[in-house]
């Protein structure tokens, strides 16, 4: 994908800072694959607490992942810090389709573009749930 095709800075939202850790790195000296994930759950799951929409503990309405996926673009290494961009892709009855872009603290160049689709379930059924209007408010203004 050519440089221009990636998203930039100004497509995201809200952005979090995250700092990599010395075990984030792998054998070949930079931030595995699977720690970028991590990031992802991290800048969302911290907006929705932030927001008052996500209670961990106690809620009766969580977000239960079905779809993955993420495009590595350049290398992350430790030490350093990141900036997760989030926005919204699609807001359904009970779903929410998120977007993250994963960025080096003072570089306007991408280092990954991730998504992840969370359905919002009923903590004890584990049936979807539809988006409460304070949940549907907040998360309009996430929207790509």
């Amino acid at each position: 994908m050519s440089e221009a095709g990636r998203a930039s800075r100004a497509d995201y939202r809200a952005f979090r800072s995250i700092p990599t850790r010395w075990m984030d790195n792998d054998a070949y000296g930079h931030v595995n694959n699977v720690v970028y994930y991590s990031w992802f759950d991290t800048a969302v799951n911290t907006l929705l607490v932030e927001m008052g929409l996500l209670d961990i503990m106690h809620g009766q309405t969580i977000g239960l992942v079905v779809e993955t996926g993420c495009r590595y673009h350049r290398s992350v290494a430790f030490p350093a810090i990141v900036e997760a961009g989030v926005r919204i892709a699609r807001l359904g009855s009970s779903s929410v389709r998120w977007e993250v872009g994963i960025f080096v603290a003072g570089s306007d160049a991408i280092a990954a573009e991730g998504f992840f689709v969370h359905v919002y379930v009923d903590r004890d059924t584990r049936r979807p749930v539809p988006l409460t209007d304070d949940w549907r408010t907040a998360l309009t203004a996430l929207a790509a």
